[in-house]
């Protein structure tokens, strides 16, 4: 049995809590493996889905997701504007096959972000053809326009966090008129995903904060949101004594230049760290940014050597890496979770977090399984580094206090009996609605836009 069935808990059944294993269709219009959570949510939630007797289908878009074994994938397939290396790119006139790529090129070319709507046209379409093949529809935060009203089945959708957040972010990092202007625009599918979740009984979201989140930035209904934490592979992300510190090693998880992720304040924090500790330097997994507000801070301390970012690593490479750090640190201004954070600490890597979003549910307490500092504050992140790496009974303490927290907390089979329980309680509401005299059935409707 492996390390997060036992933590699970028994199974009462199959299915994860009723008699009859249930067809799921699960929807990701981004399913990125190696930026952003929402390819990992995916990809874990699909299989301890499938562990529990469910027959789970994912339906996609570009970037597809990486799956299990098991785990069947349907491709639907977007223009795929944003691939490497040619991104917003202008489509050949063979490549078009309906309105919807229409739609999609002329959104791209006047600054907007398509594929939330585009994503959830095709999915309504496919969906509708297939009717009666699946007991619930499950959408990984599209929050388009296609996704609501009689889809076939019951809808359950999650909310990681509301993209608001990241939208203001951006607003508030932007320099000048124009790219204000442009950040806007960019971002407005976000008034989609508000008019949508608003509209929706039932919604799924990982931690309190991104209720609580949901609830002022959507306006949804708090008895409406249910929190299912998700969580780490705790098998994969394991301690390895055998893997070997590196000394002075940092790791973290970032897309170089969105300023959510902090990665500008733990650049500039390293800078700070290496007069104490010259042998200090940091790995970001993640795509290296050549111009923006990271390069430059690494260019200006001249950290050239002493920051490297790897990319498109597997699996195993990325918890070995995480298990050679000294120390993990998760600089995030906000996170409506924090995988990173998770994964960190199931290696028993010691972590150094800030208190931004739900990170402090996720990380714990500081002093017990994490040293938490605020976020954007570069001197403290040096500080609580600088602590770390000088101090081995520390690290170890505060990484064994992390590997206890998430085995007790934060697993992927839990997160996936709980997503199950919701299934059910969703069906079963659209089962009563359509028994209501003179009311036709409604849908139950519930919630890392990222990469």
């Amino acid at each position: 049995m492996t390390a997060e069935a036992i933590e699970a808990g028994p199974r009462p059944g199959p299915s994860g809590g009723g008699d009859t294993p249930l067809r799921i269709a699960l929807l990701t219009y981004k399913g990125n493996p190696f930026c952003g959570g929402q390819g990992v949510y995916v990809r874990h939630l699909s299989r301890e889905l499938a562990r529990l007797g469910h027959s789970v289908e994912v339906i996609g878009a570009q970037p597809y997701p990486v799956l299990d074994e098991g785990v069947p994938l349907t491709e639907l397939p977007s223009l795929d504007l944003y691939r490497s290396p040619d991104p917003f790119r202008t489509p050949r006139r063979g490549e078009y096959r309906d309105w919807i790529d229409a739609l999609e090129v002329a959104t791209m070319w006047t600054g907007g972000f398509p594929e939330p709507l585009t994503f959830s046209l095709r999915a309504r379409r496919h969906l509708l053809a297939r009717r009666g093949e699946f007991d619930v529809v499950h959408d990984n935060q599209t929050l388009g326009y296609g996704l609501l009203g009689d889809l076939g089945a019951p809808l359950v959708t999650t909310i990681h966090h509301p993209i608001t957040v990241d939208r203001q972010l951006e607003l508030d990092a932007a320099d000048g008129r124009r790219r204000r202007l442009s950040v806007r625009r960019w971002y407005g599918f976000t008034r989609m995903q508000k008019r949508v979740a608003r509209r929706l009984p039932s919604v799924l979201t990982v931690s309190g904060t991104s209720q609580q989140e949901i609830v002022e930035h959507l306006g949804v209904r708090r008895d409406r949101i249910e929190v299912v934490h998700i969580g780490a592979d705790t098998d994969l992300f394991s301690p390895n004594p055998a893997v070997a510190e590196v000394p002075g090693r940092i790791v973290t998880t970032s897309s170089a230049d969105v300023p959510l992720k902090g990665l500008v304040h733990l650049v500039e924090a390293l800078a700070k760290l290496r007069t104490e500790h010259p042998a200090a330097h940091l790995v970001v997994v993640g795509k290296r940014a050549e111009d923006g507000p990271v390069a430059q801070l690494i260019e200006r301390y001249g950290l050239q050597d002493a920051v490297e970012f790897v990319k498109g690593i597997t699996d195993a490479e990325l918890v070995d890496l995480v298990r050679s750090a000294q120390v993990a640190c998760v600089p995030s201004l906000y996170e409506g979770f924090s995988l990173p954070a998770a994964e960190a600490m199931a290696t028993g890597t010691p972590l150094v977090a800030t208190t931004g979003g739900a990170i402090p549910e996720v990380a714990g307490p500081d002093g017990e399984s994490c040293l938490a500092v605020p976020p954007g504050d570069a001197g403290a992140l040096a500080a609580a580094l600088g602590r770390l790496l000088g101090d081995p009974e520390l690290r170890a303490r505060l990484g064994a206090g992390g590997r206890a927290r998430v085995l007790s907390r934060f697993t992927w089979a839990r997160a996936a009996q709980g997503t199950a329980e919701r299934y059910r309680e969703a069906i079963a509401m659209g089962r009563s609605t359509a028994k209501e005299p003179g009311r036709p059935a409604a849908p139950v409707v519930g919630s890392n836009h990222s990469c």
